[in-house]
């Protein structure tokens, strides 16, 4: 049974540290909201409102994969969050000079961002699986 060890070491070690990514960056729609009310399309009134939700949801997220009772929960809304955001990367790729990083960053950076989204997706999937069972905490 020694060999299931380092598996479950990384797989702890990669939550706590998407974890602490999430918690930092829902932080960051609180302490630097001008960075991201640009990045709410317009289609989408109150930008505000918006971050503010981005941020909770992103701190909450974090927090719950570290929760063992919250990890699935948590673990479907971060991929829920996620492929919502993808919007957000399509329209700064169709309207580049809406924010400071879509006139200040090269095209393919704004490209690359979307299957970044498919990393990250794939990253809290497998950190929302909990020890010994299958996806979404079903018994294996």
């Amino acid at each position: 049974m020694a060999a299931p060890l380092p598996r479950l070491r990384l797989r702890t070690a990669a939550r706590w540290s998407l974890a602490a990514a999430l918690v930092g960056a829902g932080l960051n729609h609180f302490f630097q909201p001008y960075y991201y009310l640009p990045l709410v399309p317009p289609a989408l009134s109150g930008p505000g409102v918006w971050n503010a939700v981005a941020g909770a949801a992103e701190i909450l997220g974090g927090v719950g994969l570290l929760v063992p009772r919250l990890r699935t929960a948590a673990m479907w809304g971060l991929i829920a969050m996620l492929v919502a955001f993808l919007w957000v990367h399509v329209e700064m790729i169709a309207y580049p000079d809406r924010t400071e990083l879509g006139r200040d960053a090269p095209t393919w950076l704004l490209w690359a961002r979307l299957p970044l989204q498919g990393v990250l997706i794939a990253w809290v999937w497998w950190v929302g699986q909990s020890e010994g069972t299958g996806a979404g905490g079903r018994a294996a």
